[in-house]
C-alpha cells in the first residue's frame, strides 16, 4: 500500500464487499487503517489521495474518502498557513491588513500542491478552508497558482480566430467562472494585472455577463493602480469589432471607478490620497487614449465618449489630452472642420503648458479656431505674469555678494525671452498688416490704369481726371523741340497756321 494506489484499493475493497463479515482484517479494514495512520497525516500525502481519488467517483463519495481528504487539508492548511485566525476579527481591519499583505504576497509551500486538484475538489478545499477560519483575502496566492496553470495557452494577447476545441473551451471556461466566483473581496487582495488577465481570458472564453461585469467592477475599484498594458484589452475579431482594442469594456471600468468615488465605496480613512489616486487615473486614460488614437476604427463617437467621462479634476494639464487629440487627428486625415472642432473641444486651452501653446500654434492639423483660443490664453497668461511682477512690491536690494538663486534667475529668463517674442509677433502682424494695405492699393492702381489705356480718346479721360501729363509724354515734347531749333536739313518750321512767312527783302507787286 502506498499513497498512490490506497484511494484505488478502498474503492476496490467496497466494490468487492471485502469486509469482516467474510474474513478477519480484510481488505477494507486495512486500507482504512492505512488511511487513518498515514495517508491522511500529511497534506501532500491527503493532496495526493484526493486527486487520484478524481477517477474514482462515485464511489470514492460513498465510501467518503473525498469528504475525509477534504477536511484533512483543510485543517492542515489552517495549521500551516498565517492566514487563519479562528476568532472573528474585525472586519473593518480588514483593508489594512489586506494592504500589508498586497505590499508582500506570501504563496504558501502547499498552493502549488493544490493546482493538480480538478476544479471542483479545488473549490470545495477553499470552502473547507475558509469554514475553518482561514481568511479569504489569503487565497489570492492560490487562486493566481492555479489560474496561471489551468488557463495556460489562451490566444488572449492577440485577434486571431479561436484556435481551441469546443470542449477544452467549455472546460477552461468553467474553470474561470469558478476562479472569479472564489475571488476575495477585499481590495488590494489581488493585483490588477491578475485582474486585467482574467479579463482578457473572460472575454475570449465569452463566459457570462456576470463574470465580466464582476471582473470589471474589481478592476474599477484598483484603477489607480493599474498601468496602461492593463487597460490595452484587445478587441477579438469574432465580437464583430474591427478595432485593436476593446474600448467599451475600459469605459464601462473607469465609469465603475467614478462610481466608487462618488457613492464613497472607496475606503478614504485609511490614509488613501483620492486627490492624487484620481490624478494618477487621469493620466492613465490619457495615456490610453493616446495609444488608441493611431487606430483608423476607433470611430468618433467612442473616441469622444471615452474622453468626456474622464473627470475634469484629475486633468492637472491638458498636455495629454492634447497629444491624444493630435495623434488621432493624424491618423484620420479625412475628417470634417465639424467633426475636428468636436475633437478638438475636448481639451482646454487654457491648462495647456508653454511647450504644448508653441506645439498647437504652429499645428496645422487643428482648426483655425483652436489656434487663436491657444494664443489668447497664452496672451492672456503673460498679460497676468506681467500684472503681478508690476503689482508685487519690490524686493530688498541683495547683498552686493549676493546672487540670483538658478530658479529665480532661469525663471526670469524664461520670462523676458517670452516677452521678447510677444513683441516680435506683434511686430510681425503689423508688418503683414501693411503689406496688405501696400497690395490693395497696387491693385486699385492696376484696376483704374487698365481702365484709361482702353479709352484714350475719352473727353473725360485727362479733363476729368484733373492729373498732370506723363512723363513719358514730357521727354518726348522736350526732345523734339530741341531737334527743331538745330534744323540739321534747312527746311522752314511750320508756324502752326498752314503759311509759310516769306523773306523781308523779298516784296511782291502786282507791276
Amino acid at each position: 500500500m502506498s499513497t498512490d494506489n490506497i484511494a484505488m484499493l478502498r474503492c476496490a475493497a467496497e466494490y468487492l464487499e471485502m469486509t469482516e463479515e467474510h474474513s478477519v482484517e480484510n481488505l477494507v479494514v486495512r486500507a482504512e487503517s492505512y488511511l487513518d495512520e498515514v495517508a491522511l497525516k500529511s497534506l501532500s500525502s491527503s493532496i495526493t489521495v484526493l486527486h487520484k481519488s478524481e477517477e474514482l467517483l462515485p464511489i470514492a463519495e460513498r465510501v467518503k474518502l473525498v469528504s475525509r481528504c477534504i477536511d484533512a487539508i483543510a485543517y492542515m492548511t489552517c495549521q500551516e498557513s498565517q492566514f487563519c485566525s479562528p476568532s472573528s476579527s474585525n472586519s473593518g481591519n480588514n483593508e489594512v491588513v489586506v494592504q500589508q499583505q498586497s505590499k508582500q504576497p506570501v504563496v504558501d509551500w502547499w498552493a502549488e500542491d493544490l493546482t493538480v486538484l480538478r476544479i471542483d475538489l479545488f473549490q470545495r478545499v477553499l470552502i473547507a478552508m475558509m469554514a475553518r477560519g482561514f481568511k479569504q483575502y489569503g487565497l489570492g496566492p492560490v487562486l493566481m497558482l492555479y489560474a496561471q496553470k489551468s488557463l495556460r495557452g489562451l490566444e488572449i494577447f492577440g485577434k486571431g480566430m479561436k484556435k481551441i476545441e469546443p470542449k477544452q473551451e467549455h472546460e477552461k471556461r468553467v474553470i474561470l467562472e469558478t476562479i472569479v466566483s472564489l475571488l476575495p473581496r477585499e481590495k488590494n487582495a489581488m493585483s490588477v494585472s491578475f485582474l486585467s488577465m482574467l479579463l482578457r481570458a473572460a472575454i475570449f472564453l465569452e463566459t457570462t455577463v456576470a463574470c465580466r461585469l464582476d471582473l470589471e467592477k474589481r478592476m474599477g475599484l484598483q484603477l489607480g493602480q493599474a498601468v496602461l498594458d492593463d487597460l490595452l484589452i484587445p478587441s477579438y475579431s469574432f465580437t464583430g469589432d474591427h478595432s485593436l482594442f476593446d474600448t467599451d469594456t475600459v469605459q464601462r471600468i473607469l465609469m465603475n471607478y467614478l462610481e466608487f468615488e462618488v457613492e464613497g465605496v472607496r475606503l478614504s480613512n485609511n490614509g488613501v490620497d483620492l486627490a492624487g489616486d484620481m490624478e494618477r487615473v487621469g493620466k492613465l486614460l490619457e495615456n490610453y487614449m493616446a495609444e488608441i488614437a493611431s487606430d483608423r476604427n476607433v470611430s468618433l463617437q467612442k473616441f469622444i465618449g471615452l474622453a468626456e467621462i474622464i473627470p475634469e479634476q484629475s486633468r492637472v494639464t491638458e498636455d495629454g489630452m492634447y497629444r491624444a487629440v493630435d495623434i488621432y487627428l493624424k491618423a484620420h486625415p479625412n475628417m470634417s472642420d465639424v467633426e475636428r472642432k468636436k475633437v478638438c473641444s475636448l481639451m482646454d486651452c487654457q491648462k495647456l503648458s508653454r511647450e504644448a501653446c508653441a506645439h498647437a500654434a504652429q499645428n496645422d492639423r487643428l482648426p483655425v479656431q483652436t489656434i487663436v483660443q491657444v494664443l489668447y490664453y497664452e496672451q492672456q497668461r503673460l498679460r497676468g505674469e506681467v500684472t503681478n511682477d508690476s503689482d508685487s512690491p519690490a524686493p530688498p536690494p541683495p547683498p552686493p555678494a549676493a546672487v540670483l538663486p538658478p530658479k529665480l534667475s532661469s525663471y526670469t529668463d524664461e520670462l523676458s525671452k517670452l516677452k521678447r517674442e510677444n513683441q516680435d509677433l506683434k511686430l510681425e502682424l503689423l508688418k503683414m498688416k501693411m503689406k496688405l494695405k501696400e497690395f490693395e492699393k497696387e491693385s486699385e492702381k492696376k484696376s483704374s490704369s487698365s481702365t484709361i489705356s482702353t479709352n484714350p480718346r475719352s473727353p473725360i479721360s485727362t479733363a476729368s481726371m484733373g492729373k498732370p501729363p506723363l512723363p513719358r509724354k514730357s521727354f518726348i515734347n522736350s526732345v523734339s523741340k530741341k531737334l527743331g531749333k538745330l534744323n540739321p536739313f534747312g527746311i522752314t518750321p511750320y508756324n502752326g497756321r498752314g503759311r509759310t512767312k516769306p523773306p523781308k527783302d523779298r516784296r511782291h507787286s502786282i507791276s
